[in-house]
């Protein structure tokens, strides 16, 4: 039997939290790591310090990525703790007033001003607070914040993103290694590409061509920058 908890869940937008942060982690960590890899390999004649120069790179990309969202998504939770503790102080001191206000919201969204004060009203009796933190603040269970599960989610797609550039640096040859680690590359970020916009349920054919774009030029501008600078080690 289907549920209203079991037709929320079916939804995408219930998982745009964990997907955002893995997406934009196995993102960053494909395009870093291969075009730092392609930027050294283009002034390297050996394989050893494009492996030295990836994996430091991978280390260091995913602390950072997992700090970095951590540090981010905390910033919001703070911010929504702290609403939500005035809104509690306000409907302490003057519940009339936040009644009125909420009664003007659910108005503004169609409802008629008689019934959008029943509304109010009846939402109010039962749990005035989380009316207002969903409502009024636009707080609510798939939007708020989760500072651990963003990070993990973070840090953990991408060093699995990483690694997929350093495979082809231990297995490709060395000559034209670049050429290797860009063809490597616009496949991997294709397959994520496909797989986040399934994941999501949005267009396959807009996530491939606007990832593959932008990791396309990260990893020529690298290559320049190695070109420009190699000194043959």
């Amino acid at each position: 039997m289907l549920t209203i908890d079991n037709y929320l869940d079916s939804h995408y937008i219930h998982r745009s939290n964990w997907l955002r942060a893995a997406v934009l982690g196995a993102n960053d960590g494909i395009i870093s790591i291969s075009s730092l890899a392609i930027g050294v390999a283009a002034a390297s004649a050996s394989r050893e310090p494009i492996i030295l120069a990836t994996v430091a790179g991978l280390v260091a990309g995913a602390l950072s990525m997992a700090a970095g969202e951590y540090v981010s998504v905390s910033s919001q939770t703070d911010t929504e703790r702290a609403d939500i503790e005035r809104e509690r102080l306000e409907l302490k001191e003057m519940p009339d007033e936040e009644l009125h206000i909420l009664a003007q919201i659910y108005e503004r969204r169609g409802l008629k001003k008689e019934t959008a004060m029943q509304v109010a009203i009846e939402l109010t009796e039962k749990d005035a607070l989380a009316a207002h933190i969903r409502d009024e603040l636009g707080i609510n269970e798939i939007s708020q914040a989760k500072p651990i599960q963003a990070a993990l989610a973070s840090g953990a797609s991408f060093t699995v993103g990483g690694i997929l550039p350093l495979l082809v640096i231990l297995f490709a040859p060395v000559t034209g290694m670049e050429y290797w680690l860009y063809g490597f590359t616009i496949f991997f970020l294709i397959l994520l590409g496909a797989t986040a916009a399934k994941t999501g349920g949005s267009s396959i054919k807009k996530a491939i061509i606007r990832i593959t774009v932008w990791g396309t030029i990260a990893m020529v501008l690298s290559a320049c920058v190695g070109y420009l600078f190699g000194v043959n080690v």
